[in-house]
């Protein structure tokens, strides 16, 4: 992942070691090493976590399942040539 602020504080990186997860940060200003999650990570900020005031986690959690259900198949990505996931499943 990317080494800006929100992936690199201290809580986080204790959060992270406390259960047992490594993260692999790419080179700083590289963002082409990880385009995918990057451009991921932008749309799920953009449309997520800056629209909503969450009052706990699980309305957090409840929200982001039902957007990754429509992120993973009825939103059209432009690297499956603005097919849907299930469109270019169809046709690969």
């Amino acid at each position: 992942m990317y080494n800006g602020s929100d992936f690199t504080s201290k809580v986080f990186t204790d959060w992270t070691s406390a259960h047992d997860i490594y993260i692999d940060y790419i080179d700083p200003g590289s963002p082409y090493q990880n385009a995918y999650i990057e451009q991921f990570n932008r749309s799920y900020r953009n449309e997520i976590l800056d629209c909503y005031l969450f009052n706990n986690l699980n309305e957090v959690s409840n929200l982001t399942e039902s957007w990754i259900k429509v992120y993973n198949t009825q939103r059209p990505h432009d690297s499956l040539k603005y097919l849907t996931p299930a469109e270019y499943r169809q046709v690969a």
